[in-house]
C-alpha cells in the first residue's frame, strides 16, 4: 500500500511538470519588478481606480476566491499556475547620484537671455558717434541717454558689435548726430566767448569756420549757442567766476528764498489807459447782453407765431392775458404798464411787437387790479385808448371787464381775465377784511 502510494504520487509530480520553489509552494505571490527610471509619472485619480480594480482580490491565507482552504489542487490547476508565475527577476540596479544629477541638469530648459535685442540701431549710431568723439567709453556709458539702461561692460562689448546703423534713415542719423556729447576742444571755444556780450548765431557760424578740425561735421550754429548758453548758465565760461557752494547753515531752503523775494517788483506796472479801454469795454458788453435779453420775449413771440405752438392762456400765476392777433401778453402782477419800447424807455408790455406802433407813446397806459378783484385801465398818453368802442381820454380811465375788446392805434386787443385765480384772492381778502 505504501509503494503504491508513493508511486502515485511520484507520477502525479511527473505529470505536474518541473519541481516549483518554495515561495510558489506555499503560495506567496512574486515580487512586483519596480521601474529603472528615476521619475516617475503620477497616476491620476482615475487611473488608480481602473489599476485597483483590474487586480483579482485575495481572500484571507493567501487562498483563491471559489476553493477551499482544505482542498488541494489538482494537476491540471498546477501546470496553469505554473506558467502564470513568471521567474523571479533580478532588481534593477540604482543610479549614481552623480549620474542623477547629471539627468536633472540635462532636463532643464535652457534659459532665455532676458536682455536679448535691447539694443537698438539708433543706439548703435549715438554710441560710435560718442566713442569717436570722446575717445572714452566710461565717459559715453555716464554722459549719453540711450534707449534703455545698460551697463559698462554692455557698452564696451556693443562697441564691436554695431552693423545695424547702416540701414537707418538719413534724417533720423542727422538726429541722433545731433546729440553727439561735445569735446573737451569744442568746449574749450565755446568759453572764450564772453559772458557780457550777447552772441548772434553769426558768431557761432564764424567759429564753426575757423577751426572745421574741432567741431564735429554735424553741428551748427544753433546748436552751438543753445550749449554756450548752457555753460553760461552752469559758470564754466572763461570770464565766468565759479561760485561756491554754501555749506552748513548757509544753505538756503524754499521757504527761506521765498522770504526773500519781493513781491513788489513781481508786480507788473500799473497802466491806467489799459485799465480804462477794459472797463469801456465791459460796460458796452454788458449794455449789449442787457438789451438781449429784454428783446428774447420779442424773439419768442415770433417763434410760437411761426411754429402755431403755444402755451395755455392762465397758469396759477396769471391774472389775466392781453390777446393780440400775433401777440399774448400775460399780466402776472397787480399794476403793468403799456406803451413803446425804447433803448431808454423799458415798460411791461411792448405793443410794437403786435404792429406797427409809431402812433402810440412811450407810455401808453396802465392796467391796475384793485383788491375787490376789478381790473382798470388809465390812459396816460396823447392818444385816446378805446374799450368796447368807448373812447377813454389821456388822464382818465375805464374798468375792464372779461372779453373786452381794447384797440390803441389800430391795434385790437382781447382782455382776458383769469375768474379762479381773482376769485381765490377776493376770498382771502374777505378773510383778512373780517379779522
Amino acid at each position: 500500500m505504501a509503494s503504491g502510494a508513493t508511486s502515485r504520487s511520484e507520477d502525479e509530480e511527473s505529470l505536474a511538470g518541473p519541481k516549483r520553489g518554495p515561495a510558489a509552494a506555499s503560495g506567496a505571490v512574486p515580487k512586483r519588478r519596480s521601474s529603472s527610471r528615476f521619475i516617475k509619472r503620477k497616476k491620476f485619480d482615475d487611473e488608480l481606480v481602473e489599476s485597483s480594480l483590474a487586480k483579482p482580490s485575495r481572500a484571507k491565507g493567501g487562498a483563491e476566491p471559489g476553493r477551499c482552504s482544505g482542498s488541494e489542487p489538482s494537476s491540471s490547476e498546477k501546470k496553469k499556475v505554473s506558467k502564470a508565475v513568471p521567474p523571479p527577476v533580478a532588481p534593477s540596479p540604482v543610479p549614481a547620484p552623480g549620474l542623477a544629477k547629471r539627468l536633472k541638469k540635462s532636463k532643464q530648459p535652457v534659459p532665455v537671455t532676458k536682455d536679448l535685442g535691447r539694443w537698438k540701431p539708433a543706439d548703435d549710431l549715438l554710441l560710435i558717434n560718442a566713442v569717436l568723439q570722446t575717445n572714452d567709453l566710461s565717459a559715453v556709458h555716464l554722459g549719453v541717454k540711450f534707449s534703455c539702461r545698460f551697463t559698462l561692460r554692455e557698452v564696451q562689448e556693443r562697441w564691436l558689435a554695431c552693423q545695424a546703423m547702416r540701414q537707418l534713415h538719413p534724417e533720423a542719423i542727422a538726429a541722433i548726430q545731433s546729440k553727439v556729447l561735445f569735446s573737451k576742444a569744442e568746449e574749450l571755444l565755446l568759453s572764450r566767448v564772453g559772458s557780457g556780450s550777447q552772441p548772434s548765431l553769426d558768431t557761432f557760424q564764424d567759429l564753426l569756420h575757423k577751426h572745421p578740425d574741432v567741431f564735429y561735421p554735424s553741428r551748427t550754429a544753433k546748436a552751438l549757442q543753445l550749449h554756450w548758453q548752457l555753460m553760461k548758465q552752469y559758470y564754466l565760461l572763461e570770464d565766468q567766476t565759479v561760485q561756491p557752494l554754501p555749506k552748513g547753515d548757509q544753505v538756503l531752503n524754499f521757504s527761506d528764498a521765498e522770504d526773500m523775494v519781493d513781491d513788489n517788483k513781481l508786480k507788473d506796472v500799473r497802466d491806467e489807459v489799459l485799465e480804462h479801454e477794459l472797463t469801456v469795454a465791459d460796460r458796452r458788453q454788458k449794455r449789449e447782453i442787457r438789451q438781449l435779453e429784454q428783446e428774447l420775449h420779442k424773439w419768442q413771440v415770433l417763434v410760437d407765431s411761426i411754429t402755431g405752438m403755444s402755451s395755455p392762456d392762465f397758469d396759477s400765476q396769471t391774472l389775466a392775458v392781453l390777446r393780440g392777433r400775433m401777440v399774448r401778453y400775460l399780466m402776472r402782477s397787480r399794476e403793468i404798464t403799456l406803451g413803446r419800447a425804447t433803448k431808454d424807455n423799458q415798460i411791461d408790455v411792448d405793443l410794437a411787437l403786435e404792429g406797427p406802433a409809431w402812433k402810440i407813446s412811450r407810455k401808453q397806459g396802465v392796467i391796475k387790479l384793485k383788491n375787490n378783484g376789478d381790473f382798470f385801465i388809465a390812459n396816460e398818453g396823447r392818444r385816446p385808448i378805446y374799450i368796447d368802442g368807448r373812447p377813454v381820454l389821456g388822464g382818465s380811465k375805464w374798468k375792464l371787464n372779461n372779453n373786452s375788446v381794447v384797440e390803441i392805434a389800430s391795434l385790437r386787443f382781447v382782455f382776458l381775465i383769469n375768474q379762479d385765480l381773482i376769485t381765490l384772492i377776493k376770498a382771502e381778502a374777505a378773510k383778512l377784511a373780517q379779522q
